[in-house]
């Protein structure tokens, strides 16, 4: 089985349940260790869907009293961070305030007033050409992943929750991204959660993995759990993906370093 690394907490006030659940769920269904991936603090409010900076050393604690239910059961510590230009400062300043095991890059906001997997925008999603959506979500895709601040990427073509396509040959807005991981040394997660939402597809989608592979990314699969229950659901759906674009491994990460293991 692989590692879960991309789980909530109450501190981001959408998700249910304390660390410790999560990991009896994740004993219970075999997997090898996890790791938590809370949405970042900013340094002032901003939103009503992350921990603020002031819950940050909970945040901590929450993780150190899964340690010592499950003694003996790796548990990563993380952090899902929004991207978008301008914020580079300040999680660079976040990547110094604990021994991380990894960094997530994520791109939700496509402007500071649109997060583009907000619900309460669908319509302003919908009336928004998809050829200018995707070019929005996809530049910013890419400057996270130049900004050489993150381990990996975060469901990587979020942009089509709530069904936005454009027309023709997606691999134009993919190849820019896919480049600029191979050229940087990053990867990227296949994300369960899709299935769970409006588009019910995987993210990303099988084109994406296509040139990833091609490029020699390596990924890891996650289920972006916020309940207990979803810790590694839909894995071998994930599984199943990769294998059909050619993987054969994923990675591990403990301390910002990465390994590469069998898939």
């Amino acid at each position: 089985m692989n590692p879960d690394y991309h789980m909530h907490t109450p501190l981001c006030r959408h998700a249910t349940g304390h660390p410790a659940e999560y990991v009896q769920e994740a004993m219970r269904k075999g997997l090898p260790e996890i790791g938590f991936a809370d949405h970042n603090p900013m340094p002032e409010a901003y939103d009503d869907w992350r921990m603020g900076i002031e819950e940050l050393p909970r945040y901590f604690e929450m993780i150190e009293e899964a340690r010592e239910k499950t003694p003996g059961f790796p548990i990563r510590l993380g952090l899902e961070c929004d991207y978008w230009p301008g914020q580079e400062d300040w999680i660079a300043k976040l990547a110094g305030m604990a021994r991380w095991d990894y960094l997530i890059g994520s791109v939700h906001y496509l402007t500071p007033d649109w997060a583009v997997d907000n619900p309460a925008y669908v319509g302003r999603y919908r009336a928004c050409p998809a050829e200018e959506l995707w070019s929005m979500y996809w530049s910013a895709a890419e400057k996270c992943v130049r900004s050489r601040l993150f381990d990996f990427i975060a469901h990587p073509d979020l942009v089509k929750i709530f069904g936005s396509r454009p027309s023709g040959d997606l691999d134009r807005y993919y190849e820019p991204v896919v480049a600029a991981l191979a050229e940087c040394g990053g990867a990227f997660e296949i994300n369960t959660a899709g299935l769970r939402k409006p588009v019910h597809e995987l993210y990303p989608a099988p084109g994406f993995l296509r040139l990833a592979r091609a490029a020699g990314v390596p990924l890891v699969i996650n289920s972006d759990a916020h309940a207990p229950e979803q810790v590694g659901m839909d894995f071998d759906a994930g599984r199943t993906l990769a294998r059909e674009a050619g993987y054969t491994s994923s990675l591990r990460f403990h301390g910002r370093q990465r390994v590469e293991v069998p898939l």
